[in-house]
């Protein structure tokens, strides 16, 4: 097991971009962002307030889906206690979650297109498919997780997405 952690951790570093001024730090620094929860939930209260009506029941199901995807993550989180890889970039991630597996973010971001998928047209969930992805990477690339932990995290997003969308 060892050497499956040794070469996730050797690959996930050759990703990385966090130290590396420019615009690819900064392009995945805010793809990395962009899969915050409580950045989702905002939106979600906007959408509520601001959009259509007839949207209102998706609006609850993704705010929801959201909450239940944090909380099934977290158990695990603080079942497997895998510490994120050391770096200065993400300092809020790491002093509020130090546990990186699964991820959080590719596990929220991959059930969200599931659920764009499933609810939405096809363009939304395949534009939610391809952000999801690049979210993940983002995420490697800015050095607060390991491939192993997006790898995991996208494929329990992909089963809490399906799920979800056999129960509503």
């Amino acid at each position: 097991m060892q050497t499956v952690l040794d070469l996730d951790a050797r690959l996930s570093a050759k990703m990385r971009v966090a130290e590396r001024p420019g615009l690819l730090r900064t392009g995945a620094a805010l793809l990395a962002h962009s899969g915050d929860s409580w950045f989702w939930l905002l939106a979600l209260g906007l959408l509520w307030l601001l959009g259509p009506q007839d949207w209102r029941p998706n609006e609850v199901i993704l705010a929801v889906s959201i909450v239940v995807t944090a909380v099934v993550v977290m158990a695990i989180k603080f079942t497997v206690r895998r510490r994120r890889p050391e770096g200065e970039w993400g300092n809020i991630y790491r002093a509020t979650d130090p546990h990186s597996f699964p991820s959080g973010h590719a596990a929220r971001a991959m059930m969200l297109a599931v659920l764009g998928l499933g609810l939405g047209p096809l363009w939304f969930g395949a534009l939610l498919l391809v952000w999801a992805l690049s979210v993940s990477l983002a995420r490697v690339a800015m050095g607060v997780h390991y491939l192993a932990d997006i790898a995991a995290g996208l494929f329990l997003g992909l089963v809490m997405g399906l799920v979800i969308l056999l129960v509503v």
